[in-house]
C-alpha cells in the first residue's frame, strides 16, 4: 500500500484509536481521505493545465516524464534492441540493489 507491513499498520490505527478516541476516529478518517481527495484532484487538473499549455506537439507527454528516474528508465532502457544484457542484469525478475554510496 504504502510501504508499510501489517504490523506497522496496525500499530498506527492504535495510535490513532489512541489520539483521537473511538468518537472522534470516524471523523479524522473521512477529513483525511477528503483531504487526499482534494490533493489527486489538483494535482490531475495541474497536469491537464501543462499538457493543454505545451499544444498538440507534446500530445504524448506525460508529467511522470520529467520524474529524473523515470526519464533515465524510458531513454536508456526501454526499447533496447538487445534485450538480453538487461534481463542479465536483474536477480529473479527484481533490479540488482542500490547502493547510495557507492555513487
Amino acid at each position: 500500500m504504502f510501504g508499510i507491513s501489517g504490523g506497522e499498520f496496525a500499530l498506527l490505527l492504535l495510535l490513532a484509536l489512541l489520539i483521537f478516541g473511538p468518537d472522534q476516529l470516524p471523523k479524522a478518517a473521512q477529513q483525511v481521505g477528503r483531504v487526499l481527495r482534494q490533493l489527486r484532484k489538483m494535482a490531475n487538473s495541474a497536469s491537464n493545465d501543462i499538457k493543454e499549455g505545451l499544444g498538440p506537439e507534446y500530445k504524448d507527454f506525460d508529467v511522470q516524464d520529467l520524474n529524473p528516474k523515470r526519464f533515465v528508465q524510458k531513454h536508456f532502457w526501454e526499447g533496447e534492441e538487445d534485450e538480453q544484457p538487461k534481463k542479465a542484469a536483474r536477480l529473479n525478475g527484481k533490479r540488482p540493489p542500490f547502493d547510495d554510496e557507492a555513487t
